[in-house]
């Protein structure tokens, strides 16, 4: 990741791919044989590492069912509320959707992708613990 972040081109991409698609697999695995790797079955750290392989894995069939799964263990409170905010905008944003939550940003312009009933979206950001769309952007845009 390194290595993509500091060449955007080069050798590092088929690997990164690679290593994407293998993490998928095995995530599904998982989530076939356990369901959704959750905080009280696996701690946080690894149900957070679940996630950043889900968000990052090339399978949007996985991403659905897994957003789906994750948000009945956010409603249950097997996992933070913003694991689902970050899936499900995920997924919205693939779909070419509207997202929910506001936490995809283009690269490009770091500017959100299009957000769903833009009024009340700080009030659906804090419901999940994220702060003001506001200020993700200023930090993003200070490189902090």
């Amino acid at each position: 990741m390194r290595q993509a972040r500091d060449r955007p081109t080069g050798p590092w991409r088929e690997p990164l791919a690679a290593c994407r698609a293998g993490n998928a697999e095995a995530l599904a695995v998982i989530v076939r044989q356990h369901g959704w790797p959750t905080t009280d079955q696996v701690g946080a750290p690894a149900s957070t590492a679940a996630l950043m392989i889900l968000l990052h894995a090339p399978d949007l069939g996985l991403q659905l069912g897994c957003r789906d799964l994750i948000a009945q263990a956010a409603a249950d409170g097997l996992c933070p509320a913003l694991h689902h905010a970050y899936i499900a905008d995920h997924c919205a944003v693939e779909l070419g959707l509207p997202q929910f939550y506001g936490t995809r940003v283009d690269p490009v312009t770091l500017r959100p992708y299009p957000v769903r009933r833009p009024v009340t979206l700080d009030e659906r950001r804090r419901d999940v613990g994220l702060g003001p769309l506001d200020e993700q952007l200023r930090r993003l845009r200070d490189g902090a």
